[in-house]
């Protein structure tokens, strides 16, 4: 249930559920979560309803991500849908747009600083994140499989985001700054002035998302592909990853040099040095993440 109006803007800055680590030990409250081998799987689960967001499960996934930082137990998040074959279809209409009609400028900007959030705590949570996307992903479901780290869709899958649809601007939780550097800037511009769904085809098509697989496989190819990077070196993996985000606003002779000082941090780890034992032996590093 939403509170009353006068703690609408209290709740949207305070735990729905205190996230505590070990993530493995952690029962959340709005989605499903398990952790297997380094790799934490996160289904959105309200299948009846193609896996709205609401309130609550927006500010348990923020702080879920936070969390992130805080286990080293946990290595890769793979974010899947729930069952009934779809990723995400957004804001509860109910839930959500709905007491935003009636909410006050203060309220209204307290909502869409904390949806705002949950793309900086994935893209600021060290673990690189990959979704799995099936059937409708729409909305703030697309932000989320925008916001990944690699994206892989079930054939039929259809991702829109939809905002103008409901008299939004498509500038919504960094979607602008986003979108058009992972399928460039006309393509972008075209989905978010139109709301128009990007098929899965069109999707592998533009880069945004890595393969297309059949349904039945999406989930068990994303944890794949997850456990290969959780075999990775995670001090390397997460150096990536921060450079990925970092270089964004760096020109060529700044990433040049910021890269020199990451890849030499990593050359003072211990896996570094299993790699060059492992390699000289002929065999396959055992990396331990430090």
């Amino acid at each position: 249930m939403l509170p009353n109006d006068s703690d609408k803007g209290v709740f949207m800055n305070r735990p729905a559920n205190p996230v505590t680590v070990p993530l493995a030990d952690y029962s959340p409250r709005h989605f499903l979560l398990t952790v297997v081998e380094g790799v934490a799987t996160v289904t959105l689960n309200r299948p009846e309803r193609k896996n709205p967001l609401t309130f609550e499960s927006y500010r348990e996934l923020i702080d879920f991500f936070r969390a992130c930082a805080f286990d080293d137990e946990v290595k890769v998040v793979v974010v899947v849908t729930g069952a009934g074959g779809n990723f995400s279809s957004g804001g509860d209409v109910f839930e959500i747009i709905g007491p935003l009609v009636k909410m006050d400028t203060k309220g209204l900007t307290a909502f869409t600083r904390m949806t705002g959030d949950l793309v900086k705590a994935m893209r600021s949570c060290p673990q690189p994140v990959v979704a799995a996307v099936e059937g409708i992903c729409a909305g703030a479901g697309a932000i989320i499989a925008m916001a990944s780290d690699m994206r892989i869709a079930a054939t039929g899958a259809k991702v829109a985001f939809l905002f103008n649809k409901v008299g939004l601007a498509g500038c919504d939780m960094g979607a602008c700054a986003i979108l058009p550097r992972i399928i460039g800037q006309s393509r972008a511009s075209e989905l978010l002035y139109t709301g128009r769904f990007m098929t899965a085809e069109e999707g592998e098509r533009w880069g945004f998302f890595s393969r297309l697989v059949n349904p039945e496989q999406i989930l068990s190819q994303a944890q794949a592909l997850a456990r290969q990077v959780a075999e990775g070196p995670t001090f390397a993996n997460t150096m990536t990853k921060r450079m990925l985000s970092m270089e964004w606003a760096m020109s060529v002779e700044e990433a040049i040099e910021a890269e020199a000082v990451a890849q030499a941090l990593c050359m003072t780890t211990a896996d570094f040095e299993r790699a060059f034992v492992a390699f000289s032996n002929k065999v396959k590093p055992a990396f331990q993440g430090n």
